[in-house]
């Protein structure tokens, strides 16, 4: 993400660079976009850089739009949609027809991983992603425990491998498309997108797994994308030399605490309980660490600050003193909320929203499979995710047997 100076205020630049502000919107939005789809990209903020705001002024014929992004190819995008993004990059947002043996919602392991046994069948398969394909894991720095990969493979790499597996079988693979309705419709499942198509099956998956959870304390919502993050991976290298606080003290906030050790001077651990979570192996990588501290028995209560971070409002629980902390940036890793909410008053859900399935993973809806991290039960692992889609897969061939 960091590109030479000298590269950014031309039209033809060596990687993507988005000219915006820290305030901006619309620049938060294609930062997200770019980080949810794994885009490398330089963000150039104009308001500490006016020889960069000139140039934006420049491309706009002497107005000041942001974001302004401009690609290695010269073409520049203003102010643009999720859609016009996807356009440029070359997604696949429109499916090729309208009806398919089965339509899978999400593209991580598990939905990936039924796809391509579907599809391997015979089975007119679709799936449907709002993000990039890979899911969690493919913003994890690395998968070290999934079997078949003794030395460990990248989130991206692994996502992308199994992104080709499935196209190969011929499942075809919408990205930047968001499901905003799935309805039962005589012996037909109905899915509609964000975009205003609407696709039919006979049997539909729902794998959207689950996003990371929030604290829900002030100064969070305003200052989520600029100095609040939740992937190390997407926007560890803007602190590059300066200092981090990690939130969660289990092995997602260790994994990725010890990523951002690449980038940042200095990185420390906040967990709220008064032990951590994390593994063994994990707890004694971070005690090796010069750069690294952890705190344990802390609450965050308040992120100071207009446009960037000024200060972590914090309470010891066990003395109930409140501190202030300084950081550059903060990284949340707290758990996970299911992405449920689609089925919301159709199928079953448990008291944390996570959806219920029988033995055969079908929902209460009749054709509505779910698996991998949106289900209840599941261990929220990438190689439990995937055997959970095959499973699936092989529960939805035998339904489209019976309804013929």
């Amino acid at each position: 993400m960091n590109g030479a100076p000298e590269d950014l205020y031309q039209k033809t630049p060596n990687s993507i660079v988005l000219y915006g502000t820290t305030w901006c919107p619309d620049c938060k939005q294609a930062k997200r976009f770019f980080g949810e789809h794994r885009v490398p990209y330089t963000n150039v903020d104009i308001e500490q850089d006016t020889r960069a705001m000139e140039f934006v002024v420049t491309l706009n014929h002497g107005k000041q739009i942001v974001p302004t992004i401009v690609f290695p190819d010269g073409t520049v995008l203003m102010e643009p949609s999720d859609a016009e993004l996807a356009e440029k990059l070359g997604l696949q947002t429109k499916a090729k027809q309208e009806f398919y043996d089965a339509i899978v919602l999400g593209g991580g392991p598990a939905g990936l991983t039924a796809a391509l046994y579907l599809a391997r069948e015979g089975q007119e398969t679709l799936v449907i992603e709002k993000a990039a394909v890979g899911g969690q894991s493919g913003v994890t720095q690395a998968l070290d425990n999934f079997p078949g990969f003794d030395e460990g493979i990248a989130g991206a790499e692994f996502a992308e491998r199994l992104a080709r597996q499935t196209r190969r079988f011929g499942a075809e693979i919408l990205e930047a498309q968001e499901v905003v309705s799935i309805i039962r419709q005589g012996g037909y499942l109905m899915v509609g997108t964000s975009s205003g198509a609407n696709y039919c099956a006979k049997t539909a998956l729902l794998a959207s797994g689950a996003r990371y959870r929030r604290l829900g304390v002030p100064g969070e919502e305003e200052l989520l994308g600029t100095s609040i993050h939740f992937c190390a991976t997407c926007d560890g290298a803007f602190y590059k030399g300066k200092k981090v606080l990690v939130i969660g003290g289990g092995n997602s906030g260790f994994e990725e605490g010890l990523f951002l050790t690449r980038f940042a001077s200095e990185v420390d651990i906040v967990e709220f309980e008064p032990e951590v979570k994390a593994s063994r192996i994990l707890q004694d990588k971070v005690a090796e660490k010069v750069n690294m501290r952890v705190f344990t028995n802390h609450a965050v209560q308040e992120f100071t600050g207009e446009s960037r971070l000024e200060t972590v409002v914090v309470q010891d629980r066990e003395t109930g003193a409140t501190k202030e902390w300084r950081y550059d940036g903060v990284f949340v890793f707290i758990g996970l909320t299911p992405n449920s909410s689609l089925v919301a008053g159709q199928a079953e859900l448990d008291a944390q929203g996570f959806v219920m399935t029988g033995a055969n993973l079908m929902t209460r809806v009749p054709g509505l499979f779910a698996a991998g991290d949106v289900r209840a039960g599941s261990t929220k692992q990438a190689v439990s995710a995937a055997g959970e889609g095959a499973a699936a897969a092989l529960m939805m061939r035998d339904y489209l047997k019976e309804v013929g």
